[in-house]
């Protein structure tokens, strides 16, 4: 099965599991379990999608993400291009959203259970009329903010888990370990931006090509632009990054 093939496909199956999963991606209920110094399935979750980007960068949001999938079917009805000044309204989210989950554990006297399954039925989200008035919200939510600003914009703009990934990305990126990344080939690029059409994180790649800087923390290694190189240029792959200067064959980075 071609790679695309296998994450739209991956993609596909998340966003059906969604009303069973969507608890575990829960803003809302980590904050209500840490005042009641539970540890939730969100709580559990969001630190393993740091410990994954530490070597898989967030290859998550391409690949299993749910609001992904929903996003990517959006832009086979609107196919703009998000802006790049949406990128900064998360970390403003995130930052009082962390602290608040802290707050609600100092107040709590720390963590008294562990409980991955909290506010569900037997481990199954939506199970009841009124849990699908929520679902459907946030799906109205995705759906409209994708619809109205671009390709990905709820990524760039209102995702509360992307800052965890950006910062195991940041953090691998700095130490150089073998990591999955994005590399280029610049010599062969023959600047057809097909590339630039093709990402749905409206990521300016030829840009980045042609800069020798294939390091940016808005991108989900999804491989799209990979597939519709004509000069296969580009490629995602896993191993230790090189410095550009070093590397005669691609330009390295994630």
């Amino acid at each position: 099965m071609r790679k695309q093939t296998l994450r739209k496909t991956l993609l596909l199956l998340s966003m059906l599991l969604f009303p069973v999963t969507l608890n575990y991606f829960s803003p809302y209920l980590i904050v209500q379990g840490s005042f009641a110094g539970i540890a939730t399935g969100s709580f559990l979750l969001f630190p393993a999608l740091f410990g994954s980007s530490l070597w898989f960068g967030r290859a998550f949001c391409s690949w299993v993400c749910p609001a992904g999938g929903l996003q990517d079917t959006c832009s086979q009805v609107v196919n703009k291009p998000a802006g790049s000044r949406q990128n900064l309204i998360k970390y403003l989210i995130w930052l009082p959203w962390v602290l608040s989950i802290l707050a609600g554990f100092v107040t709590a006297g720390g963590i008294k259970a562990v409980n991955p399954i909290y506010f569900t039925d037997h481990g199954i989200s939506v199970s009841a009329p009124p849990a699908f008035i929520t679902y459907f919200a946030v799906v109205l939510l995705i759906v409209s903010v994708s619809l109205i600003f671009g390709r990905r914009s709820f990524c760039h703009s209102l995702c509360w888990m992307a800052p965890f990934m950006v910062l195991g990305n940041t953090l691998k990126n700095k130490l150089g370990y073998p990591s999955l990344h994005l590399e280029a080939r610049t010599e062969d690029c023959i600047s057809c931006k097909k590339c630039d059409r093709a990402c749905p994180m409206s990521l300016k790649v030829n840009e980045m090509v042609q800069n020798r800087d294939m390091n940016s923390n808005e991108c989900i290694l999804c491989g799209s632009c990979e597939a519709v190189c004509p000069k296969q240029v580009l490629r995602v792959g896993f191993g230790v990054q090189k410095h550009p200067a070093a590397n005669s064959n691609y330009t390295e980075g994630a």
